[in-house]
């Protein structure tokens, strides 16, 4: 079987891919990555705000792969890349990836969002909070029923208040299912937990 899988995908090293639903802590995962030793595909063109304070750490190219821009694929072996789970699915067949999804709870994403479009100056009410939910958690429910169905793809789900509260679990699960070869301390020494504590402040405080 291991004969067979290295001669499907080439022996290619795997690629790492953070993804989840929009402010699920992608960017802080990947700069977890990035301390624990797994360098970060990135082309920096979208800088750090208010919103994401210590950077997005995000590649442009990502956002063609529906359109066929696959090729930068092939630069990103042995490191990590965020991908939105939209585009999941236009991931090449032809590597294997490690895939580390961010859950969070549901109030939490939606919350987030409308103050990440308030300063952003775009309107937070397009559409309701049950509207809006219940398109992510069907899209969470195609997405990760396909990740499951692909034979080049290992998913690990890590949900984001257990990283915030207690970090050293889930870092020692993510360097397992990663390797074992990461610097922990240092990916533990990422997470902050008074961002969380603010922004869930600042949250509830616009939520009364």
């Amino acid at each position: 079987m291991k004969g067979l899988f290295k001669k499907l995908f080439g022996g290619k090293t795997a690629v790492t891919i953070v993804s989840g639903l929009p402010r699920s802590g992608t960017s802080m995962m990947m700069k977890m990555l990035e301390a624990g030793g797994i360098h970060p595909l990135t082309d920096k063109v979208r800088t750090a705000d208010d919103d994401n304070p210590k950077g997005y750490y995000e590649f442009e190219r990502v956002k063609k792969m529906d359109k066929g821009d696959t090729a930068w694929m092939a630069e990103a072996q042995g490191k990590s890349v965020k991908v939105i789970s939209q585009l999941l699915r236009h991931l090449p067949a032809d590597y294997t990836y490690k895939v580390i999804f961010m859950r969070r709870n549901m109030a939490e994403i939606l919350a987030s969002q409308k103050k990440m479009l308030v300063n952003r100056g775009e309107d937070p009410n397009q559409a309701s909070d049950e509207e809006i939910a219940g398109l992510f958690e069907k899209h969470l429910g195609n997405v990760m029923n396909w990740l499951a169905s692909q034979p080049n793809v290992s998913v690990l789900y890590v949900h984001y208040s257990d990283m915030l509260t207690n970090p050293e679990p889930q870092v020692a699960q993510i360097n397992q299912f990663l390797g074992g070869n990461l610097n922990t301390e240092a990916m533990a020494e990422v997470v902050d937990p008074n961002l969380y504590r603010n922004r869930k402040k600042s949250l509830n405080k616009e939520a009364t």
